[in-house]
């Protein structure tokens, strides 16, 4: 009689017949009035603060209502007698004052059994989920549609983390080993399914798989999203380089794309110099032989040396090289040498054919990052590349496990696969120093490294354009990366549709608050007016450094978003909650920056505290609108939160 006995006193665990004969099973925390509870005749799950509903599940169809309940030290389980003998378990993770923690748990269930949680959006706000190419904030308005959660290409979706925090004071977090699809707004409107289904793009080799996720609880969203980094996300270890954040970051990319050399390479330094800037030159795409070569064309870059050294003359003090984790066919010997290896990813029948965007159908390799020995073999390539080039460090693309072939046989475990490799390849290459940065991400936050924003597209547009820079940025802060790395000003330029002067000035105007400033496009292709301002942005986020820099210590010690959304700081407050085009640096400044083409005047929402115009001086009171805030093309919006009234 032990187990229950210690299961009353630490979990009250309930099990009531209601008037018409149901059989209601609770679980209630002593220590912060939560109490979870399974009505197996509708097998709906609720959870409730002080009697306030904060989530509700619509457990899976194949729960029978007169499952097998059977008390746990930590819970209670219900066991399918009927059909595919499933369990399913409620136990308790942490019972305190101001948290509740409890997961949900099905383990090794059959391979053909499909399993279906319906998270009911209950009318709220919600945050969080993977990264998209529309990025809406809140997020409860996206629909999906057996949407796999993986870091993956598709949707821009390279930050794949199964986290979902609501206004209410709640979230849920899926653990990465379920094959997890997200049926979102489709089918049933107002709902979020979550599907477990063992198959492509996840494991079908295995004879079982888990389903598991942990639910938390607290008074509201800001406390509950601390203790979920705190219990489960985790936080980084350290931070990027100050010099990335004071100074701008120039790459090749969108204005050259692949048509770089060494005489074009100095004539853009040379250019950055003249005008009045600096900051770190970023080599980016088409300098190798071939993709994988990780050697110089040295057809394009004779010198490489030479050609960095020049570069740093100029005045760059930092120097960064482009690099992905592919290797093309016909790139040889490095191509032969690897498959002869078995360094590259492989699936079930051995072949190792996939593609990306610098490659045709079936004419590249992913390196798989799975195997220590493919790890170490790889840093030390990189290693070479610092060595003979004098390069400071990298910038690492891709890494999605969408680019491996489908069906991929990884070293690890089946029910890892193929997420697995995301992780692999990103610890590989975040050892490289605090100049690194990454775009793909599930499951890192405890990296020391910047991510950053999958490529804009140069629009005004939901799609992939400047709303978005700020979304994602929210996005990415609120499922535990924040240490964002906002993409180049101004966008890609992709599909020949550069920016034009507004854009690029609106564009640059968004970033200034945001941890760093990259730059392709230039101020000087457009006139005069655009450097002054361009120059005065750059100095003005200049000056935002120690305050972003305080806030990355932050982040380290205690887990702290730099770049949280308004309600941050009035986490009730249900304009706030609503707010998608202002965001805070740390607490106590808001940028409000115009991304509405031909605007030259927004509304601004200031929630409580007083609140100094950063241009003008002028204090106001909050909560308030101002309505109507005049905003020339030079000018960007912000506020600084007064300590005194």
């Amino acid at each position: 009689m032990a187990g229950p006995v210690v299961a009353a006193v630490f979990l009250a665990l309930l099990a009531t017949q209601t008037a018409h004969g149901q059989t209601v099973y609770s679980l209630t925390f002593n220590e912060a009035s939560t109490v979870v509870s399974v009505d197996m005749q509708t097998r709906e799950l609720r959870v409730t603060l002080a009697g306030r509903l904060v989530q509700q599940v619509q457990l899976s169809g194949n729960l029978e209502p007169t499952a097998l309940y059977t008390e746990t030290e930590t819970g209670f389980t219900l066991t399918n007698t009927a059909s595919d003998g499933t369990v399913l378990e409620l136990a308790k993770d942490l019972d305190q004052a101001a948290y509740s923690q409890f997961s949900v748990k099905r383990n090794n269930v059959p391979r053909d059994v499909e399993l279906v949680d319906c998270l009911n959006l209950l009318n709220t706000h919600w945050y969080g989920g993977p990264q998209q190419k529309r990025q809406y904030w809140p997020v409860q308005k996206l629909r999906f549609n057996r949407y796999s959660m993986l870091s993956k290409e598709l949707d821009n979706s390279a930050v794949g983390d199964r986290y979902w925090l609501n206004a209410l004071g709640s979230f849920l977090y899926v653990d990465e080993t379920a094959p997890l699809f997200a049926d979102q707004n489709y089918g049933q409107p107002g709902y979020l399914c979550l599907e477990t289904r063992a198959i492509l793009p996840y494991d079908t080799h295995g004879p079982d798989y888990d389903f598991r996720y942990t639910v938390g609880v607290a008074a509201d969203a800001r406390a509950v999203h601390l203790e979920a980094v705190r219990n489960i996300l985790g936080k980084p270890s350290d931070h990027p380089a100050a010099s990335m954040v004071s100074d701008p970051i120039w790459s090749t990319w969108a204005r050259y794309k692949r048509d770089i050399n060494d005489a074009v390479v100095q004539e853009f330094a040379a250019e950055i110099i003249a005008n009045g800037f600096d900051g770190q030159y970023e080599l980016d795409d088409d300098w190798e032989w071939c993709y994988g070569a990780l050697t110089f064309n040295r057809t394009k870059f004779p010198n490489i040396r030479g050609t960095i050294a020049a570069i740093r003359a100029r005045g760059f003090d930092r120097v960064t090289l482009w690099i992905h984790p592919f290797i093309n066919k016909g790139c040889e010997p490095w191509y032969s040498d690897a498959h002869r290896r078995g360094y590259l990813v492989a699936d079930w029948t051995g072949n190792t054919d996939t593609e990306w965007w610098n490659s045709a159908t079936g004419q590249a390799a992913y390196i798989d990052f799975t195997k220590a020995e493919v790890r170490e073999w790889f840093s030390a390539r990189l290693r070479a590349i610092l060595d003979e080039s004098g390069i400071d460090s990298f910038k690492f693309d891709a890494g999605e496990s969408s680019w491996t072939p489908p069906d991929p046989l990884l070293n690890g475990p089946l029910k890892r696969r193929p997420g697995q490799i995301v992780g692999d390849y990103i610890r590989t290459v975040a050892k490289f120093g605090d100049l690194v940065e990454v775009r793909s991400a599930q499951g890192t936050q405890d990296l020391p490294v910047f991510v950053r924003m999958i490529d804009k597209d140069s629009n005004w547009g939901w799609n992939n354009g400047l709303p978005t820079l700020i979304t994602t940025l929210l996005q990415l802060n609120m499922v535990g990366y924040p240490l964002v790395l906002p993409d180049m000003v101004g966008g890609n330029g992709y599909d020949n549709q550069p920016p034009n002067k507004e854009m690029f000035i609106r564009w640059l105007q968004a970033n200034v608050f945001m941890p760093s400033i990259q730059y392709s496009y230039v101020p000087w292709d457009f006139d005069a007016e655009t450097v002054t301002i361009a120059l005065a942005m750059t100095e003005l986020h200049r000056a935002m450094t120690p305050t972003i820099m305080d806030r990355f210590a932050l982040a380290v010690s205690d887990g702290l978003p730099v770049n949280p959304p308004l309600w941050w700081i009035a986490p009730t407050d249900t304009t706030a909650q609503q707010i998608y085009d202002q965001y805070l640096l740390g607490d106590d400044i808001i940028a409000a920056p115009v991304i509405v083409e031909n605007a030259r005047a927004r509304d601004i929402y200031l929630p409580t505290g007083t609140w100094v115009d950063g241009n003008s001086g002028q204090r106001h009171t909050g909560p308030i609108w101002l309505r109507n805030y005049a905003v020339p093309l030079s000018m960007v919006p912000y506020f600084t939160r007064s300590a005194t009234a």
